[in-house]
């Protein structure tokens, strides 16, 4: 049986505090240095994973991209990279905590270069200037939630760097998370409403991704949660 919507929420949002605190966790161990590879730390953050919680499976491929890997939207899968020092590094991880799915992004300066510290710092401010477009907005669609914060990450200088801004989220297996059906996406082509119910008649809940890029110094960064709870 199907959990009842107040159940789905608390879930989604306790399997959100699980990735909260391994994110927490990942940065006091000091899992991102200079010297380890992306690899090495994906592999340490999995098993940190399964440490604190017990969690061995993800729904989508564990990232961790570093320097001029950061530029790099979530399809494409660049080498294997060493972390440098002063070098910006994101993570983006998709834990499955009791069947239900997190998605959580963050993203880690070495070092005291300002540009990648405000870009970090300008990751926060553009989610959660895009939550509260949404917010005041009862019918807004996935388009015109791109545009938005499409239109922020240009007024703090940066550009975006995927196709999205984000996707719908839930309970393991993924519902319908497929590139061909638009309307899982905060996309340029998706025109329909936001808040509506999917075909087994639950509310939709989302993740809001912010990626901004800086083309020219080759870098980015990346911030990733729930939007809708």
């Amino acid at each position: 049986m199907a959990d009842d919507e107040p159940t789905r929420a608390a879930r989604l949002l306790d399997a959100q505090a699980k990735a909260v605190r391994l994110f927490a966790e990942m940065e006091e161990r000091g899992l991102v240095a200079p010297g380890e590879s992306e690899r090495a730390v994906s592999d340490r953050v999995r098993d940190l994973a399964n440490e604190l919680f017990g969690t061995t499976r993800h729904w989508h491929k564990r990232i961790v991209r570093s320097g001029p890997n950061t530029l790099k939207p979530y399809r494409e899968n660049p080498p294997d990279r060493v972390i440098t020092t002063d070098d910006i590094v994101f993570a983006d991880f998709g834990p499955i905590f009791e069947e239900y799915e997190a998605d959580f992004g963050r993203t880690f300066v070495l070092g005291h270069d300002p540009v990648k510290h405000r870009l970090r710092g300008d990751l926060s401010r553009v989610f959660a200037a895009g939550r509260r477009f949404f917010e005041a907005d009862p019918h807004i669609t996935g388009a015109r939630l791109y545009a938005e914060v499409e239109r922020l990450a240009a007024e703090a200088g940066w550009e975006l760097g995927g196709w999205h801004a984000g996707h719908l989220v839930g309970e393991f297996p993924h519902e319908w998370i497929d590139g061909a059906d638009v309307e899982s996406y905060i996309a340029p082509a998706n025109t329909t409403p936001m808040r509506r119910t999917d075909k087994a008649g639950r509310r939709c809940h989302w993740i809001l991704e912010i990626h901004l890029v800086d083309p020219e110094r080759e870098f980015g960064g990346f911030h990733e949660e729930l939007l809708t709870l």
